[in-house]
């Protein structure tokens, strides 16, 4: 069973990310380890995503106005592509409308298969650069 929890480790947090993001870090030549990514982290809303309990990934949320900002979504690869991502998508949007959020928006990796998902639940597409997808979704 998948539930959330206000993150309870940061430290253990922003190992998942790094895990999670150190072949991105690596083809985009970006030096970002675990200590810079915890200190990027520290003022986010941040979730703990559970399986039955156990810490299996971590959503991080900052909010402004109208918008909720997803900051980062990150399952540990041993429970990718199991449905769980869009869970957490959900889990997402209702802590936005929560906070008076009209829009969703987040930016991605365009070398990142999440990209995908992410239209696949109804993001759309804003803008790119050279490494990024910028997504928006209206969400009610």
């Amino acid at each position: 069973m998948i539930s959330y929890q206000p993150a309870k480790n940061l430290s253990k947090s922003a190992e998942i990310t790094y895990n999670n993001m150190r072949s991105y870090y690596e083809h985009y030549d970006v030096d970002w380890p675990q200590s810079k990514i915890l200190e990027q982290i520290i003022d986010l809303d941040n979730w703990d995503i559970l399986f039955d309990g156990q810490v299996i990934g971590a959503l991080r949320l900052s909010f402004d106005r109208d918008t909720c900002h997803l900051r980062d979504l990150q399952v540990n690869k041993r429970f990718q592509n199991k449905g769980i991502g869009a869970m957490a998508l959900a889990e997402s949007t209702r802590l936005a409308l929560n906070s008076g959020a009209n829009k969703l928006s987040l930016k991605v990796f365009k070398i990142s298969p999440a990209h995908h998902l992410y239209q696949r639940t109804g993001f759309k597409i804003t803008s790119e650069d050279g490494r990024f997808y910028y997504m928006e979704q209206v969400i009610t």
